[in-house]
């Protein structure tokens, strides 16, 4: 008889624990849901968890009154991360507030599935150290890294090549390249093909997405950067691939719909049947790849320089990101100002410490501060 898991879910009301939900109700003799954190969002948690009476539910940073039963607070996400009751561990949002409760599943040694890239962005060398001391597992669920992890099942690790991230080009892929930066919200929220949150979906359009993925397969997978490659896909069929030492080459395909990489996360590595709409390849009209253009898309260079550079930088370039976005999302700086500001704060940064949850925390702090004064100077200057 196949176990169920029991799953605690970080991010619960965000597009990735939405769905994961879905998948969860769908699947009752598959899973089981122990346990659910959300950011501030109380209602939504509440209404979310309403199919789950059994559920634990923690909120971190509540809009309003939480009600009777709910937990709040960052220690109380951490304890229910770690919890013996549950088996994975699903971080499906929070961004670079996903580190500690992420760093609690870790070192209590669970399976942890891994939606939030900014977490091993920002500590990617602490958290696949924490996990490899304490016997926990990282499983990736975004859709690209999915894909390379079954893509090598059964390989050698050393007959890869290189890793090749796929990227949709976004809403931005042909608009000239004038006109991106003035870009309005309403625009760069309009994916051609995935219905994600508002943060990932801005990622997309200035790809600083794709430079986070870069760093985020690194640590997953162990491969150099100089070995990951992205390439532009505008059908989002083939969700990634990887050439062996061969010369020859593995792609998965699929739908885009991400219920399907957080199925197999879940389920860790075992297939469910019929949880997205298969693949026709008869319906597949055509497969076109295109080389990544730099000019439109500069803040993958960023992300790729800072990678290298290591340390605490990429938590500084993330924390800094995220500011940028919520500021252009909400109409204080523009959308090219995003690139502007990021850059901006990776040039200033100016240690390189070894990561520690420390180091690594001071680092996202100063990124945020600087990226705040920026913008704020930024908004003076229109105003």
């Amino acid at each position: 008889m196949t176990p169920v898991n029991r799953v605690v879910l970080i991010g619960a009301t965000g597009s990735i624990g939405q769905q994961a939900l879905d998948v969860i109700g769908r699947y009752p003799d598959n899973f089981q849901l122990v346990g659910a954190v959300a950011g501030r969002r109380t209602r939504a948690l509440s209404e979310a968890l309403a199919p789950f009476p059994g559920a634990k539910a923690v909120i971190i940073d509540p809009m309003d009154e939480p009600p009777k039963g709910m937990e709040v607070g960052l220690e109380a996400a951490c304890q229910l991360a770690a919890t013996d009751s549950a088996d994975v561990i699903l971080v499906g949002g929070g961004g670079a507030g996903a580190l500690l409760p992420t760093l609690a599943a870790c070192r209590s040694g669970h399976d942890v599935a891994i939606a939030t890239k900014e977490v091993l962005v920002m500590a990617g060398e602490l958290v696949t150290r924490t996990a490899r001391e304490c016997g926990a597992h990282l499983i990736p669920v975004d859709s690209e890294h999915s894909a390379i992890w079954q893509c090598l099942r059964g390989e050698e690790p050393a007959t890869v090549a290189s890793l090749i991230l796929t990227a949709s080009g976004g809403p931005f892929r042909l608009k000239s390249l004038s006109a991106i930066p003035s870009s309005t919200p309403g625009e760069a929220l309009a994916h051609p093909n995935w219905q994600m949150g508002p943060k990932v979906t801005i990622d997309s359009a200035t790809m600083m997405n794709k430079g986070l993925e870069v760093i985020e397969a690194h640590f997953l997978f162990d491969i150099p950067y100089e070995r990951i490659e992205v390439l532009v896909h505008p059908q989002s069929v083939v969700h990634s691939a990887v050439q062996f030492c061969d010369g020859t080459l593995i792609a998965q395909m699929g739908v885009p719909d991400m219920r399907a990489p957080i199925a197999l996360a879940m389920n860790r590595g075992r297939r469910l049947s019929a949880v997205v709409s298969a693949v026709r390849l008869e319906q597949v009209a055509r497969l076109d790849f295109e080389p990544m253009d730099i000019e439109r898309f500069p803040t993958l260079a960023i992300a790729r320089q800072v990678a290298l550079r290591g340390g605490c930088a990429p938590a500084a370039m993330n924390a800094a990101n995220e500011v940028a976005v919520a500021a252009f999302l909400a109409g204080v700086i523009s959308f090219g100002e995003i690139t502007s500001v990021v850059s901006a704060v990776v040039n200033g940064f100016f240690w390189s410490d070894d990561q520690t949850l420390s180091s690594v925390l001071d680092a996202d702090a100063w990124g945020r501060a600087q990226a705040s004064r920026l913008v704020a100077d930024l908004k003076d200057t229109s105003a």
